[in-house]
Formats: C-alpha cells, sequence, structure tokens
C-alpha cells in the first residue's frame, strides 16, 4: 500500500513539473508572448541615449528585419534617427504600403518615445510565431522615429522642470523682446530637482484658501459681493527675476513648436504660437519633411503626444471645411475601433472637440499629402482610477498620489525667502506626475497604443488580381476580364488625394508580345458586359485615378488582338504592386 502510495506521488509529482518547451514558450500574459529574446523593462522612462540603445539592440538581434539611418540633426546637433522595419525577403521597403510612427514631438510628452521603441519590440519579438504580425511585416514597412524632439526629451531629463515645461526644443529664443534669449526660465529655488508652485500668505487679501480637508490643495474663492477673501495667493511655478524686468519666468528655455510647424494651414508665430518664421524652419522638422516625401508608399501615420487620452483627426482649422465623406467612413472605423482597444481615449476631430491647430504634423500629412493620419494623445488619467466616486483635478491626484504612490509625486508645502515675495511656501507634484503615467501603469499604456497602430496598419491597401477570364469574339479577336480587389479598408488613394491631385494615380496595365491592344476600360456594370469606360488613349496602360477603394473590386476589360503570354500589373504608391501571368 504505502509503495502504490509512493508511485502515486512520484506520478503527480512528475506531471506537475513543465517541461522544457513548456517553460521556452513563456508566459502568455508577456507582450512578447513567450520569452524574448530581447528584455527591456516598461515598468519605467528612458533618456534620450537610452531610447536609442534599446533600438539598436534590437536592430543587433534583427538585422534582417530593422535597420537605421540617420536623417537630419536637432538643434543641439542630436541625430534624428529613422528605424525602418522591413523583411527585405518580401520586397524592399519603399515597394510595399509604409507606416510611419513617431513620439515625443513635445520635450516633456516623454512617453512616445518608449511608445515607437515597444512597437518595434512587440513586431519584432512576435515575428514569426504570430500570424497577423507575420503577415503584416512580410506585406509592409513601418518607419519609426522615435523622438521629433530629442533637445526637449534629454532637457526634460536631465535638469529640474515641472509636468509642463521642457515642451519647446532648445534654440534661443527672445520671447520677451527685451534682446535677451533664454534668460529668464524657472529656477529651483531649493535644489530638489522639481520645479513646482509659489504660495504666498496673506491674511483676509488673498484669492485663494486652503482645503479644509487637505490644507496641500488650494481653492480658489469665489467671486461674491459680502467681501469673502482667501488668505493666500499663488505666485506661479518655482522662480525669480532673473533679468530684473519686473517679471518671473517669462522667457524660458526655446519656445517653438514642431506640431506648429507645417506647411498644412500654417500661419506666423503671432497668431500660432511656436509656428516660426516659415514653415519647416526648425532643422528636425525639415529632415522628417523630406523623408516623408522621399517615401510616397507611407500610407498610415500616427504620432505619439501626451496626455488626455485621445485619438485625434483633422481638419486642425475649421477653416479647412470637412474631409472627404469616403475618408470620413475609413477614419471612424479606425478611431472607434480605436475607442474600444484604449479604455478612456476618446476618437475626437481637433478643431471641433479640442481647439484649433494651425500647421499641425498629422493634418499636413492628411491635407498635404493624402495619408490617414492620428495623433495619440497617450495618456489618460481615468487609468489612475476610473471609479467615479474619487473626483477629479487636485484632489483625485492628490488622492491618487497618498494611496497608490505612497506620496511620492508630491513636494510638500515648505518655506523658503524669496527675493521678491520675500516670506513664500513651495510645494506641489512633480513633473512627472499629470502628463507622465506612473510607473505601475507604462507597459500597459505602451501595448494598447502600440495595438491601435498595429490595427491602423493592418488597414493599409492590398491589391490582388483574379484569374483573368478571355472570351473569343471571332477573328482572332478576344477579351480579357479580370477583378483587381483592395482587401482591406484602407483604398489606394485617399478622395482628398484623388480631389487635391496629390501623388500619383494607380496603373492597370497589361503587356504581351503576342498580342495587340485594340481597347480597354472600367466596366461600370458587372451583368453587362458592354458597359464600358474606354480610355482614350494607350487601352495597354490604364489610369486610375480615384484608385482601388476601401474593399472595392474594380471590373478590368481589354479587347485585344493575337495571343501567348500576357501579364497583367497593377501599380501604386501606396499598395505593393501586384501582377498576374497567363497564356492564351
Amino acid at each position: 500500500m504505502k509503495l502504490a502510495m509512493k508511485t502515486m506521488l512520484a506520478l503527480v509529482l512528475a506531471a506537475s513539473v513543465p517541461v522544457a518547451q513548456d517553460a521556452e514558450a513563456g508566459f502568455p500574459g508577456l507582450g512578447a508572448a513567450r520569452n524574448p529574446r530581447v528584455e527591456i523593462a516598461w515598468n519605467r522612462l528612458y533618456d534620450f541615449e537610452d531610447i536609442y540603445a534599446h533600438l539598436d539592440r534590437l536592430v543587433a538581434e534583427w538585422p534582417d528585419l530593422l535597420s537605421m539611418q540617420v536623417i537630419g540633426h536637432s538643434v543641439e546637433n542630436r541625430e534624428m534617427r529613422v528605424y525602418t522595419l522591413n523583411n527585405g525577403a518580401t520586397g524592399a521597403d519603399t515597394e510595399k504600403p509604409a507606416f510611419w510612427l513617431d513620439g515625443n514631438v513635445h520635450g516633456n510628452e516623454v512617453q512616445g518615445g518608449e511608445g515607437v521603441v515597444y512597437c518595434a519590440w512587440y513586431l519584432l519579438e512576435n515575428y514569426g510565431t504570430n500570424e497577423r504580425v507575420t503577415e503584416l511585416v512580410d506585406r509592409s514597412a513601418f518607419y519609426l522615429l522615435p523622438m521629433q524632439n530629442p533637445d526637449g526629451r534629454s532637457n526634460w531629463f536631465k535638469h529640474a522642470h515641472n509636468a509642463h515645461s521642457s515642451r519647446s526644443g532648445v534654440m534661443p529664443l527672445d520671447r520677451d523682446l527685451d534682446g535677451l534669449a533664454d534668460e529668464d526660465g524657472p529656477d529651483d529655488l531649493d535644489g530638489d530637482g522639481s520645479i513646482v508652485q509659489m504660495r504666498k500668505y496673506v491674511p483676509g487679501t488673498g484669492t485663494h484658501r486652503l482645503n479644509r480637508d487637505d490644507p496641500r490643495i488650494m481653492e480658489r474663492v469665489p467671486t461674491n459681493e459680502r467681501g469673502i477673501r482667501g488668505d493666500w495667493i499663488l505666485l506661479g511655478s518655482e522662480g525669480i527675476d532673473n533679468d530684473g524686468d519686473g517679471r518671473i519666468n517669462e522667457d524660458s528655455l526655446g519656445g517653438y513648436d514642431m506640431n506648429r510647424a507645417w506647411p498644412s494651414l500654417w500661419f506666423p508665430d503671432h497668431v500660432q504660437f511656436g509656428a516660426g518664421p516659415y514653415p519647416l524652419y526648425w532643422p528636425e522638422a525639415r529632415c522628417i519633411a523630406r523623408f516623408i516625401l522621399d517615401h510616397p508608399n507611407i500610407a498610415g501615420v500616427q504620432s505619439y503626444h501626451n496626455s488626455g487620452g485621445m485619438i485625434l483627426r483633422g481638419p486642425g482649422a475649421e477653416v479647412f471645411g470637412p474631409y472627404p465623406r469616403a475618408d470620413v467612413s475609413v477614419y471612424d472605423a479606425i478611431g472607434q475601433d480605436g475607442e474600444k482597444m484604449l479604455p478612456f481615449y476618446r476618437y475626437m476631430i481637433i478643431w471641433k472637440d479640442l481647439y484649433s491647430v494651425f500647421g499641425g504634423f498629422v493634418n499636413w500629412t492628411y491635407e498635404g499629402l493624402g495619408i490617414f493620419s492620428f495623433t495619440n494623445e497617450m495618456w489618460a488619467s481615468n487609468r489612475n482610477s476610473p471609479d467615479d466616486r474619487v473626483e477629479g483635478g487636485s484632489e483625485g491626484r492628490q488622492w491618487f498620489d497618498d494611496h497608490l504612490l505612497m506620496g511620492a509625486g508630491f513636494v510638500d508645502w515648505h518655506e523658503y525667502d524669496h527675493p521678491l515675495y520675500g516670506k513664500i511656501e513651495i510645494g506641489g507634484f512633480k513633473k512627472d506626475v499629470g502628463r507622465v503615467p506612473p510607473s505601475f501603469l507604462i507597459e500597459e499604456m505602451l501595448h494598447r497604443n502600440a495595438m491601435f497602430v498595429i490595427r491602423h496598419a493592418e488597414t493599409m491597401p492590398s491589391v490582388s488580381i483574379a484569374e483573368p477570364v478571355v472570351a473569343e469574339l471571332g477573328d482572332g479577336v478576344r477579351t480579357i476580364d479580370v477583378i483587381v480587389s483592395n482587401e482591406k479598408l484602407m483604398p489606394t488613394r485617399s478622395s482628398l488625394a484623388v480631389r487635391d491631385e496629390l501623388g500619383a494615380p494607380d496603373l492597370i496595365t497589361i503587356e504581351g508580345d503576342g498580342i495587340e491592344v485594340l481597347a480597354g476600360g472600367f466596366r461600370t456594370d458587372r451583368f453587362r458586359p458592354e458597359r464600358i469606360d474606354l480610355q482614350d488613349h494607350d487601352p495597354a496602360r490604364l489610369i486610375r485615378d480615384e484608385g482601388v477603394g476601401s474593399l472595392e473590386e474594380v471590373r478590368v476589360r481589354w479587347i485585344v488582338r493575337g495571343g501567348g503570354s500576357v501579364t497583367i500589373r497593377v501599380t501604386s504608391e501606396k499598395a505593393q504592386d501586384a501582377s498576374r501571368s497567363f497564356e492564351f
């Protein structure tokens, strides 16, 4: 009996030990869906050098799929790198529909850089094991620029800031027109590495009062006729009057905005702050524009910003007018999927649901180039606590910081002797609270946004040619009928590109040494072959201005004399060429 029990126990223990194959597969909850070949900690943010170092590790691990090129340099001479993810065995990157993904347009919106790295990492780690990822990488290319603004990012990491500073690049600018540049920005008065807020106690003559439940929180006293005043005033961000002009923090570092510098509805700086003297003035924007213009195969664009939890599309300004209905249908389908994939995000129109943006990047890539483009405002603060019992604003942030960060995000108010204001107090939230997610929520944010990029990329056009049908007309004359299909949601040419004559039209051609092409055109009725729009000239080379639409079938007919070996080919800027050869 004891022997039998020992034998049974041994069998149970043996069955509970995973075999090597299962262990190699890894935990299925990982973004890589198995043990990753390149380990990257996704619970933290990385400085400029580390972002490139992670991508370089991916290049070293997958040299046949990922490569790097320097497309220009920033104001401070940092490299502007584009990483190309493409399987060369299935064609050159320029011969496939391509997707542009960038991040960190504004220096303080740092998690966009990690978002680009995560997307590359996920695609590479899952290539060859995940069928959808493998199919997407084989038929598409990705152009990945992790930082539009590497100077602003580096400055945000290395120096004291608040959540809103270091948005600009670092080209010195005289914002207060006093003949000096960048001479009066925020100052880390107490040397603790954070730029927080200043407040002063002015009994009975102030604009604010302390929250009765939490004195760390400042409340504005409502306007009233009873003469009730607060005991405190807020003095803005930590700083002093560096240039002696009587103002504080009025001329901070830089002051340009690359999301106001693009040619679409560009307005000068006095209308659209940060635009610069003319479109593409900033070197970072110029090299990006040059790359995108040199790659007309780019069919989809996403640009990572933060925060607010938004999936944004144009128009950037009402004056542009509505987008074409067919394009809106494509945008809506992708954007509405995004809302399901990204909890607490809203799919929005920039000018209508947010504010007007002149010279915006994704406005230019669609309105100027006809590319379906989104901006993702990556961080949604509702992710801190979706429970509506947690109030929003300062109260909600304070509650979250106290209970889930153990107070790590807040600098308690403390006294300081200010050279202008005298005795004041300094305190408030650190720079990585508000715009940046806490470390334990970073990976979720990165993964969900990467999946939205992949969903968008999966809709890029894919053209195929069905089996041709040949019919005899007599005396050696024949008809050749063929169906050209786009199997994806995104058309080969956006309706705006067709309307504004952006890019090249699609071509559908037939060639063969043994045939003479007498006529050719597009059938308008599948049941009435005689209804056809014939092309007046060069019928062997049919021009399709409107491209192949969303999930559309285009019926083509040629009338030819002769026979032999024939090749039909479809050429499009934003879809991989398709061809079909046959004999008759």
